[in-house]
């Protein structure tokens, strides 16, 4: 399928280095301080994004990367997003679940909204999509247990990883956002994955403009995640599909 084609690329190229994506980065949670371009209105809505290299913006300029990206499409609709990235590169979920509880808590103020980018490098080495799952599941009881909504940024195994392991892994991101009431983004690299000219020369990450086309299929979800402010209506996010 031609989809697959440049993610079967990517995996093959990653499991020529050993299944490693790069070396991972050190924890850090920044949030983007550079004054925005646009002016919002409205009270601050806080957002915080973990993740891994797709947030963290592997190869790309200060301010290129989703987060940044995502902030500002946000404040174009008028909607006051400050966006604190925690995105790490080569990180799995158990270093997400890891870090998440320390993250949330050093947060200057609780996020209304945490977007979820995890599970790519679980995949790419092998990692049981079980225990995927099971690290997944718990961040977003986490999540549910402070108040928090949650938006997850599916992936979709390559075809390469075999059947079996596509049965296993593709149904987690949906199944888990349908228990946890989260919204989902199906494929959070559909947007770049027929497109070689949106992806970077690793043949992996996206490039600006791939992370540009990766925002606008994503910002309405992301826009009707947040929690409706009193005397607003709520912008509806598009269904979860079915399966």
């Amino acid at each position: 399928m031609k989809l697959y084609g440049l993610w079967l690329g990517a995996a093959l190229a990653l499991a020529g280095c050993g299944q490693e994506e790069m070396p991972p980065a050190p924890a850090r949670t920044q949030a983007i301080d550079t004054p925005p371009d646009i002016p919002a209105m409205g009270r601050e809505r806080r957002i915080l994004a973990l993740g891994d290299s797709l947030f963290a913006g592997y190869g790309l300029a200060p301010g290129e990367g989703y987060p940044a990206r995502l902030e500002a499409a946000l404040r174009a609709r008028g909607i006051n997003a400050r966006i604190a990235d925690a995105g790490v590169s080569g990180d799995t979920t158990a270093g997400g679940l890891q870090r998440l509880t320390f993250t949330l808590d050093s947060q200057p103020q609780p996020p209304e909204l945490v977007l979820i980018s995890l599970g790519g490098n679980d995949m790419l080495r092998g990692i049981a999509p079980a225990q995927t799952r099971a690290n997944l599941d718990a961040m977003l009881a986490e999540l549910d247990k402070r108040g928090i909504r949650a938006v997850l940024m599916g992936m979709l195994a390559p075809p390469n990883l075999g059947e079996d392991y596509r049965r296993q892994f593709d149904p987690i991101f949906p199944a888990l956002a349908r228990e946890h009431q989260a919204v989902l983004v199906p494929f959070f690299l559909q947007p770049v994955m027929d497109k070689p000219e949106l992806i970077q020369p690793d043949r992996i990450h996206p490039t600006s403009g791939g992370i540009e086309a990766i925002v606008a299929a994503t910002a309405d979800s992301v826009a009707g995640a947040l929690p409706a402010e009193a005397g607003t209506a709520p912008v509806t996010a598009a269904p979860l599909p079915r399966r």
